[in-house]
């Protein structure tokens, strides 16, 4: 069965947007850091998006200043298989990317069934917040980032019931950041 990741970036107050919905605040980039995005944009996974994300992404990654930034990761971006969550989207332009009107607990219920490579969620925390509350969310890739925001959104703003989650590695970056692996328990 396939799995569903989420790779997410949370200020240290917990927020992955802040109040305007800006997340540039995550992007601390050095050598170390751009070498772990790159081995993580690899083309193995499938994206799942919601529409906020799928457009803020769309409009970067396939330009020639992504390529020119982070070359790996922008040709692992724009290779990859992506899916994008929307009601209010009519089309998607981006290559190799699936537009899906549906239900999202149901058509992601059924993607996990079947065969393919894993999926991650980056971003879309409106998606991040409904798979949690449905239990279909089986690892989350939390990167603290060394900020305090005062405020924005939790990835977790609809989740009603507790989620005890089980820590199995972290990785502290030079530049300040760390992730952390938690899976269900």
């Amino acid at each position: 069965m396939r799995k569903v990741h989420v790779f997410n970036n949370v200020s240290l107050d917990g927020f992955f947007t802040d109040a305007r919905g800006d997340m540039s605040w995550a992007h601390k980039r050095d050598e170390e850091w751009n070498a772990f995005a790159s081995s993580n944009a690899s083309g193995r996974a499938e994206l799942l998006f919601g529409r906020v994300t799928y457009e803020q992404m769309a409009a970067f990654w396939p330009t020639p200043q992504a390529a020119a930034m982070l070359p790996a990761v922008a040709a692992g971006m724009n290779a990859m298989k992506k899916i994008v969550f929307s009601r209010t989207l009519d089309t998607v332009t981006w290559q190799n990317t699936t537009l899906v009107k549906s239900d999202l607990v149901t058509e992601v219920t059924k993607l996990k069934r079947q065969p393919g490579a894993d999926m991650v969620i980056l971003g879309s925390g409106s998606i991040v917040s409904q798979l949690t509350e449905a239990r279909l969310i089986d690892e989350y890739q939390i990167v603290v980032n060394p900020i305090v925001i005062g405020k924005g959104r939790t990835l977790f703003e609809t989740v009603r019931d507790r989620l005890p989650l089980q820590l199995t590695k972290t990785r502290a970056f030079e530049n300040g950041n760390v992730v952390h692996w938690y899976e269900l328990t």
